[in-house]
């Protein structure tokens, strides 16, 4: 299904419909401050074992962040983190960046590895913020996978390319084409892991 939302001002049934379709375990790929992405609910485990299939990557190892609408989820998903990270959080988000953080154990099983982090975004972008704010919970995200620029730009063409896999592509028009800043946090000093959209200086 192609579900067309309005970019500056989500329409709540269409948001609902997202919603209630990541709490039946649906997968949808959705708009981002930067490129579009796959989406699950964090709780539905069959949905993440789903997209790592469709990312070919083990739960375990793969690079799949939370998507947050605001820092009121850190502390459940995220260990203590010192109050220098914390602001360094409030500085840049909501942005473009991905932010390496020591898991708690509220982060599901199935996403546990022996690194025991987590990826966490909150990007400025109203649907996406939207659905979370819907849902109550963070929505795992991943890239898509893809050659061309257009397969997850374009969202009649992820449309195309995907409608067999996901369940929803939410059109909230043509998407961007570089990804997340990813800073890892877990050390002593921020460290800058892939420059992406996001300008970052320590």
């Amino acid at each position: 299904m192609l579900l067309r939302v309005h970019p500056d001002n989500p329409q709540p049934r269409q948001i609902k419909a997202a919603v209630d379709c990541l709490q039946r375990g649906g997968i949808i790929i959705y708009p981002t401050d930067t490129i579009y992405g796959l989406g699950c609910d964090i709780l539905q485990q069959r949905a993440i074992e789903k997209i790592c299939r469709i990312k070919n990557v083990d739960p375990k190892k793969a690079q799949l962040s939370f998507i947050c609408p605001d820092l009121s989820h850190l502390s459940e998903y995220a260990k203590q983190i010192p109050n220098s990270t914390y602001r360094m959080l409030k500085e840049y988000l909501p942005g473009p960046y991905t932010f390496i953080l020591p898991a708690s154990k509220m982060v599901p099983k199935i996403l546990q590895s022996k690194k025991d982090t987590i990826g966490l975004r909150i990007p400025d972008n109203k649907i996406a913020c939207a659905i979370v704010k819907e849902l109550g919970r963070p929505v795992l995200s991943a890239s898509l996978p893809g050659e061309q620029v257009e397969d997850y730009t374009d969202p009649e063409i992820m449309y195309e390319n995907f409608r067999n896999l996901v369940d929803i592509v939410v059109d909230g028009g043509i998407g961007g084409t570089v990804p997340s800043t990813i800073i890892d946090c877990t050390g002593e000093e921020p460290v800058l892991i892939r420059e992406g959209l996001g300008k970052f200086e320590k």
